[in-house]
């Protein structure tokens, strides 16, 4: 690269850097002091990027941190305020708020993923990369801004959207636990036939045929086997729904 060609690209690092840096203070609400722990939160793996010491630089270590962080900061909020609750209603209560789909819906609804560098289209990724973001993302303020404005940063973002516990007593994290807990309750047989069916276009499908005593319940396809016994599970949910007591502790 030649005198110039540097010149140029060094303002177009700077250039991206400004606005990276805008938008997370504006996420933040704040400026961050240590730049670095936010860019490490939007790295993905892909980039291939090493530190000095030649250690990978993505945003799964953070991910890591920011899932304990987030747990033990919605846990101390359920403590207080559902003092009735006992330690099973408080974890499951727990799971629902920290949940892979609701930490899907708050990555998606932050456009986290246009921040992130990589070197795959983003098309590629799974659903879960929206969460794994916001979870590393909370890992980089509890590094760069301390404990206590990383909790004020998960309850804005987080527990907020969940203040009404009743509404969250009711949510369901998974149809096909449900299902499963249903029926060995009521000692019914239950069976999960799972075949590959690809679709039209060649893309690699799951079908799922969900059979309750030997009756076949619900269909349903998807792009992995868990993700189709969950629709399955699901559609058989809303067929069998009067017959099914939803447990909400």
């Amino acid at each position: 690269m030649n005198f110039i060609s540097k010149i140029f690209s060094n303002k177009s690092r700077s250039l991206e850097d400004g606005i990276f840096f805008e938008k997370i203070q504006k996420l933040l609400g704040v400026k961050p002091i240590q730049f670095d722990y936010y860019r490490k939160a939007f790295t993905h793996r892909s980039s291939n990027k090493l530190d000095e010491s030649g250690n990978p630089i993505n945003y799964e270590r953070l991910e890591f941190l920011g899932d304990a962080i987030l747990s033990a900061v919605v846990a101390a909020h359920l403590y207080k305020k559902v003092p009735s609750g006992d330690e099973g209603y408080l974890t499951k209560m727990r799971s629902k708020i920290v949940s892979r789909e609701h930490l899907n819906e708050l990555g998606r609804g932050l456009s986290l993923l246009s921040l992130v560098e990589c070197k795959i289209p983003s098309q590629n990724f799974g659903e879960n990369i929206h969460g794994n973001i916001f979870e590393a993302l909370v890992g980089a303020v509890y590094l760069d801004l301390g404990f206590d404005f990383c909790e004020k940063f998960i309850h804005q973002k987080a527990i907020l959207p969940y203040l009404d516990i009743s509404k969250l007593e009711g949510k369901v994290i998974s149809y096909k636990s449900l299902l499963i807990e249903w029926c060995q309750k009521e000692k019914k047989q239950f069976n999960f036939n799972v075949f590959e069916d690809n679709g039209i276009d060649g893309e690699r499908l799951f079908g799922v045929k969900l059979s309750i005593d030997y009756k076949v319940i619900s269909k349903a396809r998807a792009t992995s086997k868990k993700k189709a016994e969950e629709k399955a599970s699901q559609r058989a949910f809303f067929a069998l729904q009067s017959k099914i007591e939803v447990k909400k502790k």
